[in-house]
């Protein structure tokens, strides 16, 4: 499997319900990877060597404090994109 950030997982799940719940300036790949590059640099990494490990971190998806964080750092990275598009 290798080393893979679960992190990176679940923002990505995570921003697919934020994307359905708020309206964004452009939903272009480059403007979404730049969100999520944003997000995935203000939070905490969560590294798993192996399924069983990263079953454990995505089993935190399920923290609230842990979406609301995410869900807030995505609102954050929005708004810094939409003011400073790449494309």
């Amino acid at each position: 499997m290798g080393l893979h950030n679960a992190m990176e997982t679940i923002v990505l799940e995570i921003y697919e319900e934020f994307e359905k719940q708020y309206k964004l300036a452009c939903v272009c790949n480059q403007c979404k990877e730049d969100i999520w590059a944003l997000v995935l640099n203000r939070i905490p990494p969560r590294y798993a060597s192996t399924q069983k490990g990263e079953l454990f971190v995505k089993g935190l998806y399920l923290n609230q404090q842990l979406r609301s964080d995410v869900m807030r750092e995505l609102m954050r990275a929005s708004l810094i994109v939409e003011h400073n598009q790449h494309h």
